[in-house]
């Protein structure tokens, strides 16, 4: 597995480069901890653009150090462009599978990772991106806490494509595991559209029934993986990813997991903008999954 590290030497990049180095990956996983300078800072200054690359250099050696203590094949890179341009392109061109963002930067001149880049980065990388947050840091303070991943599903190739991509990986010891789907009931708003009592009744049973095959088929996949899960049917919410993160949020999860597009229409749970929005704004680490490009 080819993992990108996007820092910027704040204390949210420093959780990144931990959560990484904390966390199981495959055998022969490789890592790059990229940060960025952006030129723009340095105007008819080239020698301080050098030496500030220079610096940086030296000091993100020394930021990724616990994934070398950790085993992992590492390299550094600093590269001199502007982070919401560079980041995804260099993703591309190392052929990234994953990139590591935090979820916030160091504000102003050497600013890399506040909401904009990392926004950036979810849409316009071609691989997974996890926005990483330290709550499970917080929360396992007193020790003992396992890590829980929230996978929601509409049962889309994009929710089956995440929830593949959990039952290929490493896991801390005692993980566990919930597949989360939420029917969506039609928005009866106004005069139209027009439903009858037994055609909506029949709309809602069927959104009902179509979420909870959809989870437990996820929760079968995990479990022939070997993991430890369970699956939930969830209460609608005005909008998908308010059902996502009260979801997340209730049941304290650590991570979600979850595909980059869904279903339209009444089964629709997981769209673009949806997993945007909750990359953004849970409390905890959200990893959205993208299919690999087939090349023919």
């Amino acid at each position: 597995m080819r993992i990108l590290v996007g820092v910027d030497g704040s204390s949210s990049s420093d959780s990144v480069i931990q959560e990484a180095a904390r966390r199981p990956w495959p055998a022969g996983t490789e890592f790059t901890v990229v940060t960025v300078v952006d030129p723009f800072f340095y105007p008819k200054a080239p020698l301080l653009l050098q030496e500030a690359k220079k610096g940086t250099q030296e000091m993100l050696e020394q930021q990724a150090k616990p994934l070398v203590d950790a085993g992992w094949q590492v390299s550094a890179n600093v590269i001199l462009d502007n982070p919401r341009h560079a980041l995804p392109r260099a993703a591309t061109e190392w052929r990234a599978e994953l990139v590591l963002l935090g979820s916030h930067g160091r504000g102003a001149v050497g600013r890399l990772l506040l909401g904009s880049t990392a926004q950036a980065v979810l849409r316009h990388a071609e691989c997974s991106v996890e926005i990483v947050r330290s709550a499970r840091e917080e929360k396992s303070a007193g020790g003992g806490e396992v890590m829980r991943v929230l996978i929601p599903t509409d049962g889309s190739e994009y929710a089956e494509a995440a929830l593949q991509s959990v039952a290929e990986r490493p896991w801390p010891k005692g993980a566990e595991f919930k597949v989360v789907a939420s029917p969506e009931y039609p928005a009866l708003v106004g005069e139209y559209p027009y439903y009858a009592a037994e055609p909506l009744a029949a709309l809602l049973k069927n959104s009902r029934e179509h979420a909870s095959e959809s989870a437990n088929k996820g929760a079968e996949l995990l479990a022939k993986a070997g993991l430890k899960v369970c699956s939930e049917v969830s209460q609608p919410e005005e909008s998908p990813a308010h059902a996502i993160l009260a979801a997340a949020e209730k049941w304290s999860a650590d991570l979600i997991v979850m595909g980059s597009h869904g279903l339209r229409g009444f089964n629709r749970l997981i769209l673009g903008s949806v997993s945007e929005t909750v990359a953004l704004h849970a409390k905890c680490s959200v990893e959205v999954i993208r299919k690999p490009v087939v090349v023919l």
